[in-house]
């Protein structure tokens, strides 16, 4: 076992934190998503390639080597102490994608990312018309119906996608998006109610899957300062469609949990109010301390993970610990908080760094 010999898997703790309906027994622990080269490296065992999001039509692997992946990653959840499983169906977008070296010590070799000074592949209503647009029904949903059938007693799968904004972004790339949402409205409108539509069906049939327990749409809004387009943009093109995902998730009696990188206090009422959130991901120093978060908005949203990647990246064990003992102190009491990173379980953390917030979690009591 990764940190213990006892394992009380229980999703109800981690749904009693997303509700704000009491006071679990622990801390739950919560990641978004786990690197496959940080899973490997705590478990001590190698996990085969699968595809990621810039690889439609590029990657094809068995169902044999996806089926050796899930079990690994289930196992990687369960052991490490988790109540629950985070699975990102297979969205069949085409993106303009590049290649970047992956200079993590637990490296990957290369990363892809969405390609911007190429431009994305649709920058003209000519383009929309010719995309090869997926619905819904083209979606892969194998992955969770596989963990569903494999999932350790008392766990549960939380259903994660990327965002209407980030999908908008990476089909234009930021700089034609940015432009068009001023030069070409009728453009722009299209592309967030095609896509828009599109993210209500999916998560219409993903909330209805055997042992879904919540879902987590993330959509990056923002980066140091501000966010990446105006709040008023956000309102009018981006926060209907957010609000109709959760409005899904709630009628099918499922948290509807939100990640955001960058800065978001522009738009953080909309998010509670208006969107109706339950929990709130992402978190950096540098913006606002997880911390702080908890004094400003604990009351309103659950808050999730936030000890800074910096902290689980760089800092020495001892540095650290004092640093994972201030956020639990200041964010656990009350309840709504689960303990994890800022972002997601990257392959640059320390392995060490993470296992002592794992164990630091684990032995709190309320």
């Amino acid at each position: 076992m990764l940190l213990h010999d006892r394992l009380d898997p229980n999703f109800d703790r981690l749904l009693m934190v997303l509700t704000r309906k009491g006071i679990p027994d622990r801390i739950p622990f919560v990641e978004l998503l786990c690197d496959a080269e940080f899973m490997s490296g705590m478990l001590g065992e190698k996990f085969p390639r699968i595809r990621g999001i810039f690889e439609h039509g590029l990657f094809e692997v068995s169902r044999d080597i996806e089926a050796e992946y899930y079990r690994k990653e289930i196992r990687f959840w369960y052991e490490a102490g988790f109540d629950y499983i985070s699975v990102r169906p297979f969205l069949p977008f085409l993106f303009s994608s590049a290649l970047a070296n992956d200079t993590a010590v637990n490296t990957r070799g290369e990363r892809k990312w969405q390609n911007n000074e190429k431009g994305g592949l649709i920058t003209t209503l000519e383009d929309f018309e010719k995309y090869p647009w997926p619905s819904a029904d083209d979606v892969d949903y194998w992955n969770l119906e596989f963990v569903s059938k494999n999932l350790p007693d008392g766990m549960k799968i939380i259903a994660t996608t990327y965002g209407v904004l980030e999908t908008v972004m990476w089909l234009m790339g930021f700089e034609a998006m940015a432009f068009s949402i001023y030069d070409e409205p009728e453009l722009i409108e299209r592309m967030f109610n095609k896509v828009g539509n599109f993210f209500m069906k999916v998560y219409k049939n993903i909330t209805q899957m055997d042992n879904v327990g919540a879902v987590w749409m993330g959509d990056d809004m923002g980066y140091k300062t501000a966010t990446l387009i105006a709040p008023n943009q956000l309102r009018k093109l981006v926060f209907p469609w957010t609000k109709k995902v959760a409005e899904i998730a709630h009628a099918a009696g499922k948290p509807f949990l939100f990640h955001c990188c960058g800065y978001r206090e522009s738009i953080m009422e909309d998010l509670i109010n208006e969107v109706k959130i339950d929990a709130i991901h992402s978190f950096e120093d540098v913006i606002m301390p997880v911390t702080e978060a908890k004094k400003r908005y604990g009351e309103n949203v659950t808050i999730l993970g936030g000890v800074d990647m910096d902290v689980l990246g760089r800092y020495p064990i001892h540095e650290a610990e004092i640093y994972i003992d201030n956020v639990i102190t200041k964010c656990a009491p009350g309840g709504g908080f689960a303990i994890g990173s800022g972002n997601s379980a990257a392959n640059y953390l320390i392995i060490e760094n993470y296992k002592l917030m794992l164990k630091k979690g684990r032995l709190y009591r309320y």
